[in-house]
C-alpha cells in the first residue's frame, strides 16, 4: 500500500493497486483514481539452471538514438536444436550477409558495456562513453587505429567528464589487451578530433586525490575511521603546493594514515591497491612529510604519534 490524494476524501488516503485490471482504488471509498496503468515490474524470473535457448523476452531492447534505426530492428533468431526450421535458419543467414550500418557501433557499444560493468560503473558513465564513441565514429578518421584503445579512451573520458574518474591502470585492466600507452595516445587523439569537431577544447574535469581515496581505502579494507581521516587529510593537502599527481598524493597519505595505526600497511600492498609504484609513493611521501602536523587532523593522531613516523 501506499498513500495518495483522494478527491472524494479530500485527504491523504491509503490505496490499494489492483493489478489485475492495473487500477488504483481508494482503501476508504473505492473510488478508482487511476485506470489501465501500466505494470513496469518484469514478466517472469531468470534461473542460473535454466537453458539458454528458452528465452522468455518477448520484445526488443530500449531505444537508442545513437544507431540509424533506433535500435528497433528486427533480428531473425536461430532455430532450436538441429532440426530447426530451414526457412528461419535461411532468413538468418541471409540477414547475417545484408549490409548493416551500425554493426560496428553495436560490436562497440557491446565492448564498452563490458568494460563497464567490470569496473562497476553506472549506466551514465556508459552513456557517455557510447556518445563519445559515435562522435569520433562520425569523422570516419578512426580507421587503422586499436579498437581496444580507443573504446578503453572513450571509458576513460567519460569517467572523467562525470566527475568519478579511474586510473588509466584500472581502464587498462578491463581494455582486452591493450597497454597504457596506447590508452594515452587513442585519448589525445579523441580530445583532438572531438575539439576539431566543436571548435573548441573539450572540458575533462579535474582530478583531486579525493576522488580515488574512498575506493582505494576500501581495496585495503581500512577502517571507517581510517577512512575518514584519510578523506580530510587529502583535503588539507590542497592548501600546500605539493607537485605531484593526486593518485601518488593519495597513495602517500594512505600509507601515512596506516602507519599511525596498529594494523599497518606494508607499501607493496598499497602499490598493488592504487595502481602507484613504491618508489614514487615513497618520493610523494618525502614532499608530505614537512606538512603532516598540518595535514593529519588532530583526533586521529597526537604530536608525539607523528613523531613515530619513519624520516624519509
Amino acid at each position: 500500500m501506499s498513500d495518495a490524494y483522494c478527491s472524494d476524501c479530500k485527504r491523504q488516503t491509503e490505496v490499494v493497486f489492483d493489478h489485475s485490471a492495473g487500477d488504483t482504488v481508494c482503501s476508504e471509498c473505492g473510488l478508482v483514481l487511476e485506470s489501465h496503468s501500466i505494470d513496469e515490474t518484469s514478466e517472469w524470473r531468470t534461473f542460473a539452471n535454466e537453458s539458454g535457448d528458452n528465452d522468455p523476452v518477448r520484445v526488443g531492447g530500449p531505444t537508442n538514438p545513437l544507431l540509424a534505426d533506433g535500435g528497433l530492428s528486427t533480428v531473425i533468431a536461430k532455430p532450436n536444436g538441429a532440426s530447426g526450421d530451414f526457412l528461419s535458419s535461411s532468413l538468418g543467414r541471409w540477414q547475417n550477409r545484408g549490409s548493416n550500418p551500425d554493426r560496428g557501433l553495436i560490436l562497440a557499444f557491446k565492448t564498452i558495456a563490458t568494460m563497464s560493468d567490470r569496473l562497476g560503473l553506472v549506466a551514465t558513465i556508459k552513456d557517455r562513453a557510447n556518445e563519445i564513441f559515435k562522435r569520433v565514429e562520425d569523422q570516419k578518421s578512426s580507421r587503422g587505429r586499436n579498437q581496444d584503445a580507443l573504446l578503453a579512451a572513450c571509458l576513460y573520458i567519460a569517467c572523467r567528464q562525470e566527475d568519478k574518474p579511474r586510473t588509466v591502470k584500472e581502464i587498462c585492466s578491463v581494455a582486452n589487451g591493450a597497454t597504457k600507452k596506447e590508452i594515452g595516445r587513442a585519448k589525445e587523439y579523441i580530445v583532438k578530433q572531438l575539439g576539431l569537431e566543436t571548435g573548441q577544447s573539450v572540458e575533462m574535469g579535474t582530478i583531486h586525490a579525493g576522488d580515488f581515496m574512498r575506493r582505494f581505502c576500501s581495496n585495503l579494507g581500512m577502517t571507517n575511521q581510517a577512512m575518514k581521516a584519510a578523506q580530510e587529510s587529502v583535503q588539507k593537502s590542497e592548501e600546500y603546493d605539493i607537485r605531484r599527481s593526486p593518485i601518488s598524493i593519495a597513495a602517500a597519505i594512505i600509507y601515512i594514515i596506516t602507519q599511525l595505526t596498529d594494523d599497518k600497511k606494508p607499501l607493496k600492498d598499497i602499490s598493488v591497491a592504487t595502481g602507484v609504484a613504491e618508489g614514487t609513493i615513497r618520493n610523494s611521501y618525502k614532499d608530505l612529510y614537512p606538512h603532516v602536523a598540518k595535514i593529519i587532523p588532530g583526533w586521529y593522531a597526537k604530536e608525539e604519534d607523528l613523531k613515530n613516523l619513519v624520516s624519509p
